[in-house]
């Protein structure tokens, strides 16, 4: 019935200034904000929706991944721009750095501001 449609994705924030400024000025994501909304764009066509809800409460899994070639490298630049690399603890397999390489592809999680989790993960 759908498969012959596109799709994109989307999730709350409850500040789109601070998404936007987060998404577009921090992470270099081309953002652009309209109608309230945030819209995220990405090189091969995906799109990602962020949208204004004043009562939001933060995703309790990952909502966004970024794929990158370079786990560590990633992680030094986000560490770099001031953002926090989350911490679940030693039954994650993280390593000191948040790193998770223990299970599936290094992975490390971090937050946009509203709270969301994201993460960087390393295509294989």
């Amino acid at each position: 019935m759908l498969k012959d449609s596109t799709a994109f994705s989307g999730y709350s924030t409850n500040d789109i200034p601070a998404a936007k400024a987060f998404y577009g000025d921090l992470l270099g994501v081309d953002a652009t904000e309209a109608d309230g909304m945030l819209s995220l764009a990405f090189p091969n066509g995906q799109r990602v929706f962020i949208y204004p809800k004043d009562d939001h409460q933060a995703a309790t899994f990952t909502v966004l991944n970024f794929e990158v070639p370079d786990i560590d490298r990633a992680v030094d630049a986000l560490t770099a721009a001031g953002v926090t690399l989350e911490h679940y603890g030693a039954d994650f397999g993280q390593d000191e750095r948040g790193i998770q390489r223990q299970w599936g592809p290094p992975i490390a999680w971090f937050k946009d501001p509203a709270g969301n989790i994201l993460s960087v993960i390393e295509a294989g």
